[in-house]
């Protein structure tokens, strides 16, 4: 049963899209800690290869949810302008973009993959586990990709249970395919790692499978429609002009992760290194419930620009920027204290459980700011006005080549520097971003 946004409880709204989703991502966490827990029982080497392969990895990843995202604001859009013809022909070719894009991305994959690899310096046993493992990740790209606009359509008409329930099933079933493939369960090949790799492109596949069916059962989903549905430029254009954004912030995550690390191993050393990469598992676990809201605000704020509700739309934003600063601060609350048990779970070594602690009580200042940028970059995106994402991303990872300098060299701060220098740009793009917004926001009340 979809949901009409633009009528009923806000409250009620973030409720019935945030809670599946937030059990969700919950799970597909779980999902990822199981790949490394099995690759790890491996060897070193084999661990090594699939953790090289995260760059090459995260470009799908940020494919996925670039089209993704466009296709929940997009469809949203349309069913808030009541406009069926349009939410099928969205669907139609958002589902075009994401098998061409899953065709392309391994047809090229000899022109891009060495030099990607070459950038990390692995050699040897490492390397050829690397390749290995995302030659089959890249293989099962379409079915990554075709995921993320099917469940687009479905958070369009908020409806986010199916994709947890595929998000529950798939973590289950990797915990039984890992081993399976990469010891040669029943008579097959022991694959190794590459077996970890074609797990997760089977589970893809079944869930293009499941979430396909449930968006031909939703209400707002209509075969005849989708049939008569072209193949069309604007909408392809349209989707891409909202794909595009998304999928470029999300790149320039990565590339800030490059950046972090760098000035981590200059002023910290590889026990530091361990601790922050130990430390983000941790605070993406804690960022679960934020991450969802903007599912939420996504689909809310795009129904009601549809159907122009501009006051409903203020009214969403400022919802869920309140829900997501009080679940960070619980958040807060509960890590600050608890860090070093938070991460001896992860690595006994003292020097790690030390270095960890102090990184993740100077990120608690920065957790609620998270808040603000998630929601008012979905908030644009709503309204498509998603252009600035790309600026706001640039922006948080250009600015530290300079301010770690600064502040670790410059100021003698060291590792401290790169800590604080984190919660500082944060805190800068939220103005940045909560302005820009703002005046969005403002134009749009002064059209209607």
């Amino acid at each position: 049963m979809d949901i009409d946004l633009t009528k009923g409880n806000l409250k009620k709204h973030f409720r019935t899209i945030s809670v599946p989703a937030s059990i969700g991502f919950l799970f597909n966490t779980f999902y990822n800690v199981v790949d490394s827990i099995y690759a790890g029982r491996l060897g070193t080497e084999q661990l090594a290869g699939m953790a090289i392969s995260f760059p090459i990895f995260f470009l799908i990843i940020s494919i996925s949810s670039g089209l993704g995202n466009g296709t929940t604001a997009l469809s949203a859009i349309a069913i808030g302008e009541k406009d069926k013809i349009k939410f099928h022909g969205l669907s139609k070719n958002a589902l075009f973009l994401s098998i061409i894009f899953g065709i392309l991305i391994p047809i090229f994959s000899p022109i891009y993959l060495p030099f990607l690899f070459g950038l990390t310096g692995a050699s040897g046993t490492v390397l050829e586990v690397g390749v290995a493992y995302t030659t089959m990740i890249l293989i099962g790209s379409v079915f990554f990709i075709t995921n993320n606009v099917l469940s687009g359509v479905l958070n369009a008409q908020g409806l986010t249970k199916p994709f947890r329930n595929y998000l529950i099933a798939g973590f289950l079933l990797n915990i039984i395919l890992d081993p399976m493939f990469m010891y040669g369960w029943l008579g097959l090949p022991a694959m190794g790692v590459t077996g970890v790799a074609l797990a997760t492109v089977i589970i893809q596949f079944l869930g293009n499978i499941y979430l396909a069916y449930h968006v031909v059962k939703s209400n707002y989903f209509d075969f005849g429609f989708f049939k008569e549905a072209k193949i069309k430029v604007m909408y392809i254009k349209n989707i891409l002009g909202q794909g595009i954004p998304a999928t470029l912030n999300m790149a320039t995550i990565a590339l800030g992760v490059f950046i972090i690390n760098y000035f981590v191993l200059q002023y910290g050393g590889d026990s530091t290194i361990a601790a922050y990469g130990v430390s983000m598992r941790i605070e993406q676990i804690a960022l679960i419930p934020t991450i969802v809201l903007n599912v939420a605000v996504l689909s809310i704020i795009g129904q009601n620009y549809g159907a122009m509700n501009i006051e409903r739309i203020k009214e969403a934003r400022k919802k869920g920027i309140f829900y997501g600063v009080i679940i960070m601060l619980i958040g807060t609350i509960i890590i600050v204290p608890l860090a070093p048990l938070l991460v001896s779970i992860f690595d006994s070594n003292p020097d790690v459980i030390r270095a960890g602690t102090t990184y993740l009580r100077i990120e608690a200042f920065a957790f609620t700011s998270y808040v603000f940028l998630n929601i008012n970059v979905s908030t644009l995106q709503g309204i498509k006005k998603p252009k600035f994402a790309i600026v706001l991303g640039i922006y948080r990872q250009l600015l530290p080549f300079g301010l770690f300098f600064l502040l670790g060299t410059t100021l003698n701060m060291g590792i401290y520097g790169v800590w604080w220098g984190i919660v500082f740009i944060n805190w800068s793009a939220v103005a940045l971003s909560h302005f820009y917004t703002k005046r969005k926001l403002n134009e749009l009340y002064n059209l209607t």
